[in-house]
């Protein structure tokens, strides 16, 4: 509390009391009459509540300097948690989770809200930084450079769509093969004119790019390209997913996993009960266009006691779902059950005793426009047992494109999992089996052997390799 307010507290005090005073001198008395009684003469009753005894001013008036200070302290807490529940400026570890949880992640990276949150709120182009909008100049001028040349590559391919083909040099083959290369160059130019440009990338960097634009899929890309991509690659080398699954495959679609809100790490070993629910998938594409893909998910090591050998079952099969570069999300358990679902999904498990189990995701690109016939897949698949991913992709011309594996073993809630899924084979164990050595046991032999004689007696307590003699003195 500041000197004016501890001087003026006294005053406000007085007139606070003095208005309570007058307030309570000139309030009126009601009083009703009621019917008498019969053994009674006729008498006034009041029907309102004896007067509560006096309180203090003093009291009164702090009582209400408290309710005002806990309806500004419940205000100032209010607007305390919707500043925090701001996706542009929140920098609170809860307050990210919560929003996340609500679906509207946090904007940027938390440095960048922090600085936002504590500095004046001027517009990025208009930072005033004399070094930063020369660059700007120069950026500009470089931009509208390549718009001129956008605008040229244009009118070339117009012209070139517009000549019949028996005039062009080479027919419709060399037609096509120009045209292809000029519709090449004209996005490597649009790239180009925006690929320097700050707004852009701060825009990509927040995550409100535009995918259907080239230069923001240019950006994914390249940061796809990065750290995601050589893990993913590493993991199909580790896991031997190549050759083992297909002879042959380099993914070029970026697959991330969700379970349950949860992002899956390639290659993690998950909790049985977590896999009961059908996963999400984030599948960004960096082509233009809409396509259909296929999404498979199989287990590649599935014991098989009479052959020692290891099998494959297909746990989900889906065909015929749309993707596009600016609608990345595939949630597993939302695809249409009557036109793509083939397959339902079917939880991870593992027997006791069994190594880890290898659960591939494969999204599958599906000709353009070429639909397949799910009641087909659901005669050629729905057994499970024996899925084979290329017969699959041979039988219907598709190409994998994208790929993403979690692993499952045994755990202490596997068997309830299988239990409420319906899945036998919860009280089974495997158990390694141990191979003896059909070689002939080797004789002793070296400066030990020799020395074994009743003749080396004194030597024995220095070998250490001799079985069956004590070391100790005789």
């Amino acid at each position: 509390m500041s000197s004016c307010q501890r001087a003026a507290r006294p005053l406000l005090q007085s007139i606070r009391q003095e208005c309570l005073l007058r307030r309570t001198s000139h309030l009126p008395r009601s009083f009703s009459t009621s019917v008498p009684r019969q053994d009674e003469g006729p008498t006034t009753t009041s029907t309102t509540p004896p007067t509560p005894p006096p309180i203090s001013s003093t009291k009164s008036i702090d009582q209400l300097e408290a309710a005002a200070n806990a309806k500004g302290a419940e205000v100032k807490k209010f607007r305390m948690k919707e500043r925090l529940l701001d996706p542009e400026t929140t920098t609170a570890h809860w307050a990210e989770r919560k929003l996340i949880y609500m679906g509207t992640p946090p904007v940027g990276s938390r440095r960048r809200r922090a600085a936002l949150r504590t500095s004046e709120n001027v517009p990025f182009e208009q930072l005033p930084y004399q070094c930063f909008q020369e660059a700007r100049k120069i950026l500009q001028e470089d931009r509208e450079e390549k718009i001129r040349a956008i605008a040229k590559e244009q009118a070339k391919i117009k012209r070139l769509e517009d000549t019949p083909a028996d005039q062009v040099p080479g027919g419709e083959r060399k037609k096509n093969l120009r045209l292809t290369s000029l519709r090449k160059h004209l996005e490597e130019l649009k790239i180009l004119a925006d690929v320097n440009d700050p707004v852009v990338k701060r825009k990509f960097e927040d995550g409100l790019g535009d995918m259907d634009k080239p230069i923001y899929r240019y950006y994914a890309e390249k940061k796809w390209r990065g750290l995601p991509y050589r893990v993913i690659t590493q993991r199909i080398q580790q896991l031997n997913i190549v050759p083992d699954v297909l002879p042959k495959f380099e993914p070029t679609v970026d697959v991330e996993l969700f379970f349950r809100r949860i992002k899956v790490s390639p290659g993690a070993i998950l909790d049985s009960r977590i896999t009961e629910v059908p996963p999400r998938l984030r599948v960004q594409v960096f082509n233009p266009g809409e396509r259909l893909v296929s999404v498979v998910v199989m287990d590649s090591d599935v014991p098989n006691p009479e052959t020692d050998s290891f099998d494959r079952r297909c746990h989900y099969l889906a065909a015929n779902v749309p993707l596009s570069p600016n609608e990345p999300s595939l949630p597993l358990g939302n695809v249409d059950k009557e036109k793509q679902l083939a397959v339902r999904w079917l939880p991870a498990f593992s027997q006791k005793g069994a190594p880890y189990h290898r659960l591939s995701i494969f999204v599958l690109e599906q000709k353009p426009g070429e639909i397949l016939d799910i009641a087909k897949l659901r005669e050629l698949y729905s057994g499970r047992d024996g899925f084979s991913l290329k017969s699959y992709r041979d039988k219907f011309g598709l190409t994998p494109v994208g790929f993403n594996i979690f692993r499952t073993v045994w755990d202490e809630s596997t068997a309830g999992v299988m239990e409420r899924a319906g899945i036998p084979g919860a009280d089974i164990e495997f158990k390694v089996k141990r191979v003896y050595s059909m070689k002939e046991e080797k004789k002793p032999r070296g400066w030990e052997a020799k020395r074994q004689k009743p003749k080396y007696r004194g030597l024995w307590k220095y070998s250490k390799r001799i079985h069956g003699i004590s070391r100790g003195r005789r």
